[in-house]
């Protein structure tokens, strides 16, 4: 008998750090006693947060060590402001020094601050450096996505630059969200009322199927769990070549589903002969199908 669902897509940061990491381990820095809260925020007439949205520190995960850095959706949509980010880049820059076995990064984010934009989008390209530093210096970085705000905008360009994506169906992710998209490009080009629609372009099936997300798990923080224990065990490669390869797949992509218009179009040509099926289909039958459907395309 399967034990009671707990839902990561409706837990806290805290609650996500809680059942991810080993019981007892995680040792929180800059916790919310330090106060280290926005300097922006006030001169808008805002409330702060005592941790500015993001929780850091160290823990186990099946008794090896990662830093982690988790992102609160419930304050700001989790977005980047000016502490948040730096919480997150001054991590980053300390696992270089302390080298824990992986860097784990709970995203839930819309992006970044409109209120602190300069300094959020400043954060953002430090985070960037810092990672690909760290993966340089062999720790890997391991993104996850599975909360409510998903990873879009600063926190979806984030996400692409992790060495391995967990997610849900429910984490969903991009550069641009889809009022912005919608906004930008009109509602012929894309409705962002229409949440099929949005799901099946945004969600972490779509993305498990292009492969930007390594692995599909369902909306259950033991299964977060243990697919992080599946990635410590199986970094992935940060080589030239690897790298190489990864930029003629996207090639090969956009060449092949460039001028689809919508992602039923993709999974048809994937080889899903009823594409309509997809959105419905749990991570086992999912995952049954991945592998011979990709054998036919790019």
């Amino acid at each position: 008998m399967r034990a009671t669902r707990r839902s990561y897509f409706e837990a806290t940061a805290r609650q996500r750090v809680s059942g991810i990491a080993d019981p007892g381990s995680f040792k929180e820095i800059c916790g919310p006693t330090e106060r280290r809260t926005s300097p922006s925020l006030p001169f808008f007439g805002l409330p702060a947060a005592f941790d500015d949205g993001v929780v850091v520190g160290d823990a186990l995960i099946g008794g090896r060590p990662v830093s982690l850095a988790a992102q609160e959706g419930r304050f700001m949509g989790g977005a980047f402001g000016e502490v948040h980010a730096a919480k997150v880049a001054g991590l980053l820059r300390r696992a270089l020094r302390t080298r824990p076995e992986a860097f784990v990064f709970l995203l839930d984010s819309g992006g970044v601050r409109l209120q602190e934009a300069n300094a959020g989008e400043i954060g953002v390209t430090e985070i960037m450096r810092a990672i690909f530093d760290l993966r340089h210096a062999g720790v890997p970085v391991i993104g996850v996505v599975g909360g409510s705000c998903g990873s879009f905008g600063g926190a979806g360009i984030v996400s692409g630059c992790c060495d391995t994506l967990i997610a849900s169906q429910e984490g969903r992710m991009g550069v641009s969200g889809p009022e912005v998209i919608e906004t930008t490009m009109g509602v012929e080009a894309f409705d962002s009322r229409d949440r099929a629609l949005v799901w099946r372009t945004t969600g972490g099936k779509n993305r498990r199927l292009f492969g930007a997300v390594s692995a599909l798990v369902e909306d259950h923080i033991p299964a977060f769990r243990e697919a992080l224990l599946k990635a410590l065990d199986r970094p992935a490669s940060f080589t030239l070549e690897a790298l190489a390869a990864r930029r003629a797949a996207l090639k090969a992509r956009f060449e092949t589903y460039g001028s689809a218009g919508d992602a039923l179009d993709i999974w048809r040509a994937m080889g899903f002969d009823r594409p309509e099926d997809v959105p419905a289909m749990d991570v086992r039958d999912l995952e049954a199908r991945l592998e011979p459907a990709r054998e036919e395309t790019p």
